[in-house]
């Protein structure tokens, strides 16, 4: 980054909630952090608290009036709800309808079925990465965990053999892929342009799912060979069901908010006009909200009517839908209230700042800072919210297509090493019935693949384009 650039980037900031210099600004931000890693970890309080209260901790080292750090907070936790806030609620009612009305069911079972012992592995990983698409992590893992344990059973599979591609794809997914929460957010706090993004994630994802889950199995299933627990195989929703929705329909629900989006993307780069007729219509059809509410609107009519749904039914579904991911837009707020401190603060600036003279890359850079929130928080999302909020200048001079590549550097980053202070760690040694040291030779490293390797491949791609 030039000078210059860095001249005009800082004329252009916000005036900064302190004055504070480069040293006490970085004791604020560990310290900060610190306080969220131990509120998190020792104390087990909820994120959004420990968030809240993290940021004020960074306010007051940094020496910030508590007003304007309470300000910041605030400003920072409606912009990031409003931006991504919609989005989230409209991808939790379609998984709930991809789950309620056993359109996931039919698509594992379809492809299951026409699965043989050598390429199941690479059944599920499909099988993941597809109903990955449109759910949270943790969704994912409670809908398919019934399918990989009964495929291990039946089949006389090992559990890692069929699980560890499963997680991959799920987790491939939820870090690199929009509209997934981390993404979108970092997204928006980059500026990055959605569709690339997805482009840039989808070819990114590919490769880095094959070595972690497929590949990786083969050596997981050595490390660690136990049977599926039979008590955690629960009954699936679509034995309640007496019909389901095809396969072909289920299949195009899913992918049609990512189509409407690469389509998007496509028509930017190929008219690049933004008063063309065309290049406006694509502009709304792709734009998350619209793809992502066509997608729920669809999916009443190919999901639940098939599945015999009446329209009282389909209220409670998406009332249902709605509940549980309060805690995941409070999260989410609040990280983009601690986002938002920490570049009212200053602390963007003195990263661009040290950052520009040293010979790091900034991509690699910003997977640096999100690995050690991940190894900190044991969040991938507050990861992705915190570091995307730190790096966010560095953006200012990249191309369109950089840009995106930070994006998934971050979303790269925020997927190492899960560990004792991540739920997802404790989701999977408790569906899988493994024991501590099981769960970190298999999920953990699996992680940490996916994050090694999607970093590298960011890195070999920023080279190229």
């Amino acid at each position: 980054m030039t000078r210059l650039s860095v001249e005009m980037l800082a004329a252009d900031a916000p005036e900064p909630i302190t004055s504070a210099g480069h040293a006490q600004l970085g004791i604020a931000v560990l310290a900060g952090i610190a306080v969220i890693v131990l509120l998190i970890t020792k104390f087990k309080l909820h994120a959004f608290l420990s968030l809240t209260l993290g940021t004020l901790a960074l306010g007051a080292f940094a020496g910030a009036p508590l007003d304007k750090t309470i300000l910041s907070f605030t400003t920072g936790l409606g912009s990031t709800v409003a931006g991504v806030g919609v989005l989230i609620a409209l991808g939790a009612i379609l998984g709930k309808m991809l789950a309620d009305s056993g359109g996931a069911d039919q698509i594992v079972d379809t492809i299951l079925a026409r699965a043989n012992g050598r390429t199941m592995p690479w059944a599920m990983v499909l099988i993941a990465s597809v109903i990955g698409l449109p759910l949270f992590f943790e969704v994912g893992v409670v809908l398919l965990i019934p399918v990989v344990l009964m495929v291990a059973k039946r089949g006389n599979y090992s559990l890692m053999r069929i699980g560890i591609p499963a997680l991959a794809g799920l987790s491939v997914m939820h870090g690199l892929v929009p509209p997934h929460p981390g993404p979108l957010v970092a997204i928006d706090a980059v500026k990055a342009n959605l569709g690339v993004t997805l482009a840039l994630g989808v070819l990114i994802a590919i490769p880095t799912v094959v070595i972690a889950g497929p590949l990786f199995s083969k050596v997981a299933a050595r490390w660690v060979d136990v049977p599926a627990p039979e008590r955690m195989i629960p009954a699936r929703a679509s034995e309640e069901l007496e019909r389901r929705p095809s396969f072909g329909a289920t299949l195009a629900t899913i992918l049609l908010p990512v189509v409407l989006m690469l389509a998007k993307a496509l028509v930017d780069i190929v008219i690049d006009d933004p008063e063309n007729t065309v290049q406006r219509v694509f502009d709304v059809a792709g734009s998350p909200l619209i793809a992502l509410l066509a997608a729920v609107l669809v999916g009443i009519f190919t999901l639940l009517r098939p599945a015999g749904f009446a329209k009282d039914r389909v209220s409670q579904l998406v009332e249902k839908g709605l509940a549980p991911i309060a805690g995941i837009l409070l999260i989410v707020g609040a990280g983009g209230g601690f986002k938002q401190t920490l570049i009212d603060s200053g602390v963007g600036q003195m990263v661009l700042d040290i950052s520009k003279d040293w010979s790091i890359p900034a991509l690699l850079l910003a997977w640096l800072i999100a690995v050690a929130i991940r190894l900190a928080t044991g969040s991938a999302t507050v990861a992705t919210i915190s570091a995307a909020g730190l790096v966010a200048p560095l953006a200012a001079d990249m191309s369109t297509a950089h840009t995106a590549l930070l994006v998934l550097a971050i979303g790269a980053g925020s997927l190492f090493f899960s560990h004792v202070n991540d739920a997802g760690f404790w989701l999977v040694k408790e569906y899988f019935g493994l024991s501590v040291g099981q769960t970190v030779k298999t999920w953990s490293v699996m992680e940490t693949i996916i994050s090694v390797v999607a970093g590298g491949l960011v890195l070999l791609l920023s080279l190229v384009i």
